[in-house]
């Protein structure tokens, strides 16, 4: 098993997958690499090394009680780029996992990177303030911790069907995925699931968006009901200076599951410019 240990001795579960120019995947909460592994399979047949991780607290690495906030899993993300030997880097990050290449980009001044994505991220600022009107309120957020208090489980069966567009109507991915998608969100530890609620929500990127200078790939369903596009990457989008959006229309928030096929082939279209 790959393990990369950070400087408060967190250890991070990796998968190092295939050879050639690098591609980070960062995944979203309450997710772990294994979401990702569609588009991996995708990236390395395609001549990529692509390199995954556990955020720490969930999936297969440790869990410690702290560090849960941006500072610290963008050095997590400094870590891994820095013990993989990885350069010339594109990372990809999906949904909060975009908050992790931001925040790279602006504390380790993007070192190693030449381009990056955002997938159905939560970029800039997801919580309603005066200065941010359109985002969510503080309520929204403070339920889904009492919620996830409560009944953890049943939480998330509720949450990943509005992650993935499931409706009266629309079944867009199997049950099976659905239940699979649970079990990887219970494995994090509850300290974990509930802190990163707290800095998806609260972290304020907006000042950040500057840092990304370069080729960024920004692509976001138009119906996504978990991070709503009009709030988060089309505003992403004018503040971040070399960066194209791509709508899918009518998709839900979980792309790579949902459109993986054409997420896989816009990664790769991406990684040839």
């Amino acid at each position: 098993m790959n393990i990369i240990t950070t400087p408060d001795n967190t250890e991070l579960f990796v998968k190092d997958w295939g050879s050639g120019q690098p591609v980070i995947l960062l995944s979203g909460w309450p997710l772990s690499s294994a979401s990702w592994e569609d588009q991996a399979m995708v990236l390395v047949e395609a001549g990529y090394r692509v390199i995954s991780y556990d955020r720490r607290g969930f999936g297969r690495s440790s869990q410690p009680w702290n560090g849960y906030d941006y500072d610290t899993l963008s050095d997590d993300l400094a870590a891994v780029i820095q013990q993989t030997g990885a350069v010339d880097v594109t990372l990809v990050g999906f949904s909060m996992g975009g908050g992790e290449v931001a925040r790279y980009m602006s504390r380790h001044q993007g070192k190693s990177v030449v381009k990056t994505a955002l997938i159905s991220s939560v970029l800039p600022f997801m919580l309603k303030r005066s200065n941010n009107p359109d985002g969510e309120e503080q309520e929204m957020f403070n339920s889904m911790i009492e919620d996830i208090k409560a009944d953890r489980a049943k939480f998330f069966a509720g949450f990943f069907k509005k992650f993935f567009g499931i409706g009266i109507i629309a079944q867009p991915v199997s049950d099976e995925l659905m239940q699979w998608m649970q079990s990887i969100a219970m494995q994090a530890s509850l300290r974990a699931t509930i802190e990163c609620v707290k800095s998806f929500s609260s972290t304020d990127f907006r000042d950040e968006l500057s840092a990304f200078n370069v080729p960024t790939l920004i692509i976001h369903g138009t119906d996504d009901k978990t991070v709503p596009i009009e709030i988060s990457s089309r505003e992403a989008a004018q503040g971040i200076p070399q960066a194209k959006l791509i709508e899918y229309e009518g998709a839900p928030h979980g792309l790579f599951a949902t459109d993986k096929d054409m997420l896989s082939r816009d990664l790769i279209s991406f990684l040839k410019q």
